[in-house]
């Protein structure tokens, strides 16, 4: 039923055909047929064989079936084995990953009530939730979670935790009185929706809607509707494949047309062919991006994030927008007094002593006050009640411990529970040490001054200093005591007619994390954008956002927050000038978070979403990167999201952009040193076609050398640590290509060199006599030292090798000596000779293929050189652009 919450009570009961006795049995059960069960239906997905074709469906899966191919067209069955078994290894994965990726919607599903009390034909009684029906009157108790979306008919100091569904902090109070049609979600107070849980008195309602038709429906319709986008990464990857996959079809066919032209066999091209393809397929690069993503997940695991799909590790090093929940991520999610007022002014709540006035307060807070802690000065899992409640308790253990031990002497015998038509609570206590009563009340300001005694200008400083502390999105609450005798019965009546001595405020806040304030700091020198999408109020939104440094202290509120209610009366073509321009948003609904994602991505951005609610799991599913909350998450967040931050922490997502950033850095790494092994490989044989000579090195040889050397050497490329200004860089653009320009430099440079030090070998060696099998066995040993020297070089793509470290990565050493031993056993032992013919060399072979490391490495310097100088004039001749 549509904006019940705009209509009387007797008006929902009416338009719904139901009377406060509830439904009859036999209309419950007709109902029950036109509206259907009370659940919310499980996704279809895909069948699983269709889900595991799709695996195979990529230009670089192509390719490496291609090179499976070609190593069985040469008879190498194990090296098509171990191609293949790279192929199947990352369907495995693939599969499971989207497998589990219906969970979400399953979860959702689960977010149900086993059982609902219901009253039909006049009597209370139990039933599964699943078989109530609109019009369905329902009793709500505390610990109950809300069977259906229910209008609510009477409420008894009922409360209600809706943070999973509207992003609401604390639990919110409910009434039975209409609110406006235009209230948006989170302020509907005389509404209690399915899912959310009851915290604390009782009320009674009509069901107004059910299974897809409650606001838990309809996210699920949002989470249908959000799409399954791909990581920059695989985007880039496919469109790599593709580029690659053209490029050695169109080299192979060269070549061959070349060689038969010249006058070659058939037969001898068809091998020259398949060498060529062999050597420009980088075999090894699924399993190192395999390999690399893995790394970076066991890295920010022990940074307290938790990777649920292997793309999103680099997923984080692309962010340029990072959507960010308030409560728990931002802030500490537990409310805490900050300050209190008394004797005229703020004195601030924390380990250092506290003046007699400011322990009468706080004594106040612990004994008006329902909450119950468990042992020890720290909050625990022991911990029940109120949050605000627990924070007046948690104030006076840290600030004033002997106030516990006074507390603890205090019985409390009568008690006047908070009322909303009272806006206070009082409680009566007796000291066994006294023959007079304490009563203490607690609540709003101008309620508990207008019983104090006090002068004018006490009253007007208390007023004035509640005023300055809601400006800063401080929760405020007044107390006051007197004593009274022992046979003093505590009425409302009787309370007002008491005349109370003002103790003073206390002022409390979810307090913003301290390492969420450097991590926004740091993202935004590191040119990512940070905004803030919560369900709480303005001012509080405002207030955190300022102490965190998301917008500016000083401005004006109105300019720097939108609110939901103003996004949903926005133009259509103002929408997304809106949201670029704005890093606060407050009071929105999951459907507006959705927009606001949606609105980012169209604008080009790569969007990381936090959330720990329900209705925060659209948004999620949209996003690049979905983050949700291992602590205070749903587990509907969790299964939609792409990672876990375990501690709830924004400083963590910071973390994690760091290590997604390493990643795809040293992907980057290992792609520039690959290729021009690849280039080099593929145009040997190319140029000895060209010029009629003998090839350089055999299909066999340069599998050996692709294989051999991504696994001993290129996989180490995998462990490099950060360097040092990874986070003083702006976000990649997200349309960049993966090889960009001065990638292609460095690969077409080193190519080149590789191309030119195998051939100088191979025909020094046989300018001096060797065998074929020799001359070749010395070719190889030269593109591999050179890949050794190139290797070192691509430690950094812009630094040297001392700016990174020499030994800062102990497993690139361990890599270059494990491939000089697979090099030696290659030459001189004698079944590696049989299998790839090769021959020993003899020892002063060894000399000139020792000289062209340092000679690859020079090159590559003299490159980075010229392209740091070229880099450093364009700056300067911007400065002076920007100057005139």
């Amino acid at each position: 039923m549509d904006a019940a919450f705009a209509l009387a009570p007797d008006e929902v009961v009416g338009l719904l055909r139901s009377r406060p006795s509830g439904l009859s049995e036999a209309e419950a059960a007709r109902r029950l047929e036109e509206y259907g069960l009370n659940e919310l239906p499980a996704s279809r997905g895909r069948r699983p064989w269709q889900i595991l074709l799709d695996q195979f469906r990529s230009p670089l899966v192509y390719v490496l079936l291609a090179a499976a191919g070609a190593t069985i067209a040469i008879g190498q069955a194990v090296d098509s084995a171990v191609i293949l078994a790279v192929v199947i290894i990352n369907a495995a994965v693939g599969f499971a990953q989207e497998w589990r990726a219906g969970e979400a919607l399953a979860a959702l599903a689960a977010l149900t009530v086993a059982s609902a009390t219901v009253v039909r034909d006049g009597e209370t009684r139990t039933v599964e939730s699943i078989v109530l029906v609109p019009g369905d009157v329902v009793s709500l108790e505390a610990g109950d979670r809300v069977p259906a979306d229910v209008r609510l008919l009477e409420c008894h100091e009922l409360q209600v935790d809706e943070a999973g569904l509207t992003g609401e902090s604390v639990p919110v109070r409910k009434s039975a009185e209409s609110v406006n049609a235009s209230t948006p979600l989170a302020d509907r107070s005389c509404m209690a929706y399915a899912g959310t849980l009851v915290t604390s008195g009782r009320g009674r309602g009509v069901v107004v809607g059910t299974g897809t038709s409650t606001e838990m429906g309809a996210i699920q319709a949002l989470m249908k509707s959000a799409q399954d986008l791909q990581t920059p990464l695989t985007r880039k990857l496919a469109r790599f494949g593709q580029i690659i996959t053209l490029a050695v079809l169109a080299l192979a066919a060269a070549t061959f047309v070349l060689g038969v032209v010249r006058g070659e066999s058939a037969a001898y091209m068809v091998t020259a062919a398949v060498a060529l393809a062999v050597g420009a397929i980088p075999e090894g690069l699924p399993a190192v991006v395999t390999i690399t993503l893995a790394i970076g997940v066991s890295r920010m695991a022990k940074r307290r994030a938790i990777i649920r799909r292997l793309p999103a590790v680099e997923t984080l090093g692309s962010v340029t927008v990072i959507c960010t929940d308030k409560t728990g991520t931002l802030t500490e999610n537990r409310m805490t007094v900050q300050s209190v007022f008394s004797a005229g002014e703020w004195w601030p709540i924390g380990p250092a002593p506290v003046s007699t006035p400011v322990k009468t307060c706080l004594l106040a807070g612990v004994l008006c006050n329902d909450a119950q802690v468990g042992a020890g000065s720290e909050s625990s899992d022991d911990d029940v009640g109120d949050p605000t409640e627990l924070a007046l308790i948690a104030a006076a253990q840290r600030a004033a411990p002997d106030v516990m031990r006074r507390a603890a002497r205090m019985r409390r015998v009568q008690e006047i529970p908070f009322a909303s038509e009272l806006r206070m609570m009082a409680t009566l206590h007796v000291d066994d040490d006294s023959e007079l009563c304490c009563l203490v009340i607690k609540g709003a300001v101008e309620e508990v001054l207008a019983l104090c005694e006090i002068s004018g200008a006490v009253s007007s400083d208390a007023l004035r200093a509640a005023e300055e502390a809601g400006d800063q999105a401080l929760r405020v609450m007044a107390f006051a005591s007197t004593t009274v005798p022992r046979d003093f019965t505590l009425t409302i009546d009787g309370l007002r007619e008491t005349p109370m001595r003002f103790l003073g405020l206390q002022a409390l806040q979810d307090p913003p994390r301290a390492d969420a304030i450097r991590a926004v700091a740091a993202c935004h020198d590191a040119g990512i954008k940070v905004k803030m999408i919560t369900g709480d109020h303005v001012r509080t939104a405002h207030a955190i956002a300022v102490q965190v440094g998301l917008v500016q202290r000083g401005a004006q509120m109105a300019l720097q927050v939108l609110s939901g209610h103003e996004l949903g009366i926005l133009a259509e073509g103002d929408v997304d000038a809106a949201i670029s321009g704005t890093d606060v948003f407050a009071r929105v609904t999951a459907e507006q978070k959705l927009t606001i994602v949606r609105s980012l991505q169209g604008q080009g951005h790569v969007v990381a979403m936090t959330g720990d609610g329900v209705n925060d799991a659209p948004a999620l599913k949209q996003a690049d990167i979905g983050i949700a909350m291992g602590l205070s998450g749903t587990e509907v967040a969790k299964e939609t999201a792409d990672m876990v931050l375990v501690d709830d922490d924004f400083a963590t997502i910071e973390a994690a952009v760091e290590e997604g950033r390493t990643v795809y850095d040293n992907l980057m790494k290992f792609i520039v040193w690959t290729l021009p092994t690849n280039l080099a490989e593929g145009l040997v044989v190319l140029v000895a076609v060209a010029l009629a000579t003998s090839l350089p090195m055999l299909p066999m040889q340069i599998l050996w050398v692709n294989m051999a050397t991504a696994v001993a050497l290129g996989m180490m490329l995998a462990f490099e640590p950060a360097e040092p200004d990874i986070m003083g860089k702006p976000p990649r653009a997200p349309g960049q290509p993966i090889i960009t320009g001065l990638m292609l430099r460095r690969i077409a440079v080193a190519g080149t060199a590789m191309l030119a030090g195998t051939f100088a070998a191979f025909a020094l060696a046989t300018e001096a006599g060797w065998s074929e099998a020799e001359a070749r066995t010395a070719a190889v040993n030269a593109l591999v030292a050179m890949e050794i020297a190139y290797l070192l070089a691509c430690r950094s793509l812009r630094g040297t090798l001392r700016s990174v470290g020499v030994f800062t990565n102990r497993w690139i050493w361990v890599g270059v000596v494990t491939m000089v031993a697979l090099q030696l056993a290659f030459t001189y032992l004698p079944f590696m000779n049989a299998t790839f013919q090769t021959a020993p060399v003899p020892l002063g072979g060894w000399l000139p293929v020792l000289a062209l490391m340092p000679l690859t490495y020079g090159v590559v310097g003299v490159l980075k050189w010229w392209e740091g100088a070229r880099l450093d004039r364009r700056s300067h001749r911007a400065g002076l652009r920007g100057r005139v």
